[in-house]
């Protein structure tokens, strides 16, 4: 007869099992990053309206979508994407993310024709991008968010020629910047300011 391992819990976990309080505070986290990112959406749709002619048809059609998981590396997450168009070849996207214990940050996903049609705008900006606190990402994964130094890269380690070079080779770019979770009451302010950057790298 194949004896079965016992599973035990450490003294923490036993603390945790017999807790709801901690579970409920989750949930009502959750909750208000979701209320959060609502309304966000307000401004972000009020800017879109404005900047029409930015998007291409096929990006201003799709509604905003926020979803959520427990699992990014073990934690939960909630995102944002708005405007979104996920084509096979063609994407376009910023997605808000945030993440457990972590931050909340957002990033312009570029590939296809939608990556070559912003290409010179990217480089124009680029000091803005510079001095803005915002990273690249050097994986070759589209859908890593941390920013480990193996996913991102900030910009102040680039020169224009080198960021050229990152733009001509890779089949996608993706910019991103991000804010600690301590500091929540500067957060929409943050991804406000954050997102009207980034639809400025749309215009032609």
């Amino acid at each position: 007869m194949v004896e079965k391992t016992k599973i035990t819990l450490s003294n923490k976990e036993q603390e945790l099992v017999a807790n709801t309080d901690w579970i409920l505070t989750k949930y009502s986290i959750i909750q208000k990053v979701y209320s959060l990112f609502g309304e966000l959406l307000v401004p972000m749709q009020q800017l879109i309206a404005y900047e029409k002619a930015v998007l291409p048809p096929e990006v201003n059609s799709n509604y905003p979508k926020i979803s959520k998981g427990e699992n990014y590396k073990g934690l939960p997450y909630v995102m944002l994407d708005y405007p979104r168009c996920f084509e096979k070849e063609n994407i376009l996207a910023v997605r808000t993310f945030f993440w457990w214990g972590n931050f909340f940050s957002i990033n312009l996903q570029l590939s296809g024709k939608h990556k070559v049609a912003a290409m010179p705008a990217l480089l124009h900006n680029f000091s803005m991008l510079r001095e803005s606190g915002y990273a690249i990402c050097v994986s070759a994964d589209p859908w890593q968010h941390h920013f480990d130094d193996d996913n991102y890269v900030s910009f102040k380690n680039y020169t224009a020629a080198n960021f050229r070079e990152l733009l001509d080779s890779k089949d996608f770019i993706k910019i991103a910047k991000s804010i600690p979770v301590q500091q929540w009451s500067e957060v929409p302010l943050f991804l406000e300011q954050s997102f009207k950057e980034m639809i400025v790298l749309l215009r032609s």
